[in-house]
């Protein structure tokens, strides 16, 4: 298959070397001059992922066209806050018929709105099933070293699904397939917010227990959050909910996770980021998580906790003391599953 891979962050890198390596003929699109030329001429990223030896078969190319051209299969692999200039961009130059998939984790940071809507908007694609998404626990740093991961993609047509599960599916990486594109994304993109208040409990020094309290907690609100926006509450309790939600709390690779713990620590938000490249997509998602809660009467405490500390209005100690002394409740929220049941059985 000929595949178009649009971005060459860790992720992208990661992605376009795994299909590579699946014989596909893989052209990768990247900003920086400098990857376009490590890429080609060494066979390596040299601002991501510098250190893995790239499969033989990917092409770098500086121009959108140049990537598409042919395209069979075009994955989108920006960071959120990029992915509808990178979409509109791409457009006409995407091939028709070429099918669409979103590897970021996220939401449009100007509208709220989920990245595959986005994308569907600006490629002019259906948008109950025109874009599928592929989420899961997988870092990058894993999957390039082909450490056997599991993940899923989720699109509103099965038969798509279907396809890019066997494109992607290998011997160390295994793909399931779900119909809840809602719920899918909702997971991918929520977990960034909750990983970040993991990390914040890491540096402030606290334990295993109050961790898994949290990781637990986290995918309750979670299932509330999406629930609200019309995702199946029990695709949170599969990979692009807990599983996601558990990997990125728990890693030393998770940036969201790193990026808390030095907030824990005590750096202000502007520290930590200007000392990395990376993206901490978990910034973005909360501010739009807690208008998107408010705006359907949804309560998301963690989301709030994190908002509270990027904006300086609280200290990490004195969230981690507030949620524990919050008004206390009933554990099972039997409501958002019986409303999901009830919006299903009354169908369109």
């Amino acid at each position: 298959m000929r595949i178009a891979v649009l971005g060459a962050g860790s992720w992208g890198t990661a992605m376009a070397a795994h299909l590579a390596s699946s014989a596909n003929e893989l052209r990768i699109w990247a900003r920086e001059a400098e990857v376009v030329e490590g890429i080609n001429s060494e066979r390596r990223n040299p601002l991501f992922l510098t250190d893995v030896e790239l499969p033989r078969g990917m092409e770098a190319h500086a121009r959108l066209e140049d990537a598409l051209r042919g395209a069979e299969l075009v994955v989108m692999a920006v960071p959120s806050r990029w992915t509808r200039e990178v979409a509109a961009e791409a457009a006409s130059h995407v091939p028709r018929g070429a099918a669409v998939l979103n590897l970021a984790k996220g939401f449009d940071y100007r509208q709220g709105e989920r990245l595959s809507v986005v994308i569907a908007q600006e490629m002019k694609r259906d948008p109950q099933g025109g874009v599928a998404v592929l989420s899961g626990p997988n870092h990058a740093e894993e999957v390039s070293r082909r450490v056997p991961s599991a993940t899923v993609i989720a699109c509103g047509d099965a038969g798509l699904a279907s396809e890019l599960q066997a494109v992607f599916s290998s011997d160390y990486f295994r793909v399931y397939t779900n119909r809840d594109v809602i719920g899918v994304e909702v997971g991918g993109a929520y977990k960034n917010v909750v990983a970040i208040a993991a990390g914040v409990l890491d540096g402030l020094g606290l334990g295993d227990n109050t961790k898994a309290s949290l990781i637990t907690r986290g995918l309750a609100e979670m299932a509330r959050f999406g629930a609200a926006l019309g995702a199946n509450p029990i695709t949170f309790s599969g990979l692009s909910g807990m599983g996601d939600l558990i990997v990125t709390s728990i890693s030393r690779h998770s940036r969201n996770r790193g990026f808390g713990e030095e907030l824990g620590r005590g750096r202000s938000p502007q520290e930590v980021l200007q000392a990395s490249r990376m993206v901490v997509e978990g910034i973005y998602t909360t501010g739009i998580v807690l208008r998107l809660a408010q705006e359907r009467g949804v309560e998301t405490p963690i989301a709030a906790g994190v908002k509270a500390i990027l904006e300086g209005e609280s200290k990490p100690a004195e969230v981690a003391r507030w949620l524990m002394t919050r008004r206390l409740k009933e554990e099972t929220e039997e409501s958002i599953y019986r409303d999901f049941l009830l919006r299903k059985n009354k169908g369109p």
